[in-house]
């Protein structure tokens, strides 16, 4: 059994002196002649030759597994019915890996069955591969041995994430993703692939003279222990923007699909499980600002849009107070009706307000009442605008 890897690059040790030394410029020309050193950079470790591994080597999570399993005849008689069998087994379940069940009719003296296996490993830890083979001598005598080739799977990336939710409803995911190899990795791919019920928003590129170009330049190698942090949004779909309840109770995201190449063009996948965040608390009545200007005039009434959500299981009576801060003062009458309200249903209420104030303000003062359990919800610090003296604006 050998096992199938990319050749790597030869590599060798320079042995070199000065001029004026005894070897004189002997060393130097032994290695312009040798057939393995880069001509014009002989000093150089690293040759133009290939050479194929001479171990086992490193097998990590999300490659694909090649070995070459050869049953040579040993004897001088001929062998019948040889039936060649590969499993590999890991620490949940053993897996058959052989191309084909059936048995060979003949084998005879100083020949081979050959067979060559592939296998995607996609669990960390013990791998035992167990190669059995049964066969019938010339005499009718059934025989059959197993050999048994033990190697290590280990981790290739280290995936951390975070979850930032918005108050639009979307959510920003921050995933950190570590090399943790002794070999450089070219990623090719990494994307979200989102649940059901959200679209999603790249953040990784950006847009120079209209062509979009990767924030981490054109060759995204990923060397080893470096991090690197992609960002992604999550939108929910409009049919499922509309259901405030729906949208509160959702946790699963999706999940990451990582690609990337090693050495001379290994090719390696991982992909994660579904990723979860804490659904964010919104209350029984959210309240959420629709639309409101950067920068106001001071002493100038400004008008917001606000989106009034009932988040809980039964029906509202709302009634709505407004109450004037130090610096912000609304405009209007305090302890509207805004009449009931129905579960996961909203209404958008438009309001007027001045400040009296210059500067970086706080919108507060809001307050919803339901009537029916005399409960009363208190919104400060909603957002902040600009405030400033209409000489500077104009």
């Amino acid at each position: 059994v050998m096992r199938l890897t990319k050749p790597t690059l030869f590599t060798n040790i320079p042995v070199t002196c000065e001029e004026r030394d005894l070897p004189g410029n002997l060393f130097n020309q032994l290695m312009k002649d040798d057939p393995s050193t880069v001509k014009g950079a002989e000093t150089l470790m690293l040759g133009e030759m290939l050479t194929l591994p001479q171990n086992f080597g490193n097998i990590f999570l999300g490659e694909t597994f090649s070995s070459y399993i050869s049953v040579h005849n040993d004897s001088n008689q001929v062998v019948k019915d040889i039936l060649v069998k590969a499993d590999l087994q890991t620490s949940s379940q053993r897996l058959n890996l052989s191309a084909s069940s059936a048995a060979v009719a003949e084998l005879k003296p100083d020949c081979c069955i050959d067979d060559v296996i592939h296998h995607e490993v996609k669990e960390i830890g013990t791998h035992i591969l167990v190669c059995a083979v049964s066969y019938t001598t010339q005499t009718g005598e059934k025989m059959y041995f197993r050999k048994f080739f033990k190697f290590q799977v280990l981790k290739p990336l280290d995936v951390k994430t975070k979850f930032y939710n918005a108050e639009t409803d979307e959510v920003f995911l921050e995933a950190q993703i570590q090399n943790i190899t002794t070999s450089p990795m070219f990623m090719e791919k990494v994307s979200l692939e989102p649940s059901m019920m959200y679209n999603v928003a790249e953040l990784n590129t950006v847009d120079t003279a209209g062509k979009s170009e990767s924030t981490f330049g054109a060759r995204t190698y990923l060397q080893p222990m470096d991090t690197r942090q992609y960002l992604y949004c999550l939108k929910p779909k409009q049919e499922f923007a509309e259901k405030a309840g729906v949208i509160k109770g959702v946790t699963v995201i999706g999940k990451l699909d990582i690609v990337w190449k090693t050495n001379l063009g290994e090719r390696g996948r991982l992909q994660t499980s579904q990723l979860q965040r804490m659904a964010p608390g919104y209350g029984d009545v959210r309240l959420s600002l629709e639309t409101i200007p950067d920068t106001v005039n001071l002493e100038e009434p400004f008008d917001i849009t606000c989106k009034i959500t009932n988040c809980s299981e039964r029906t509202m009576d709302l009634v709505l107070e407004m109450c004037n801060t130090n610096s912000i003062h609304w405009c209007g009458v305090s302890g509207r009706q805004l009449g009931k309200l129905h579960p996961s249903s909203s209404l958008h209420l438009a309001l007027t307000l001045l400040s009296s104030v210059q500067g970086l303000q706080s919108v507060s003062g809001l307050r919803l009442t339901d009537t029916f359990l005399k409960r009363t919800y208190e919104y400060d610090d909603i957002a902040q605008v600009c405030v400033v003296s209409s000489e500077i604006k104009q």
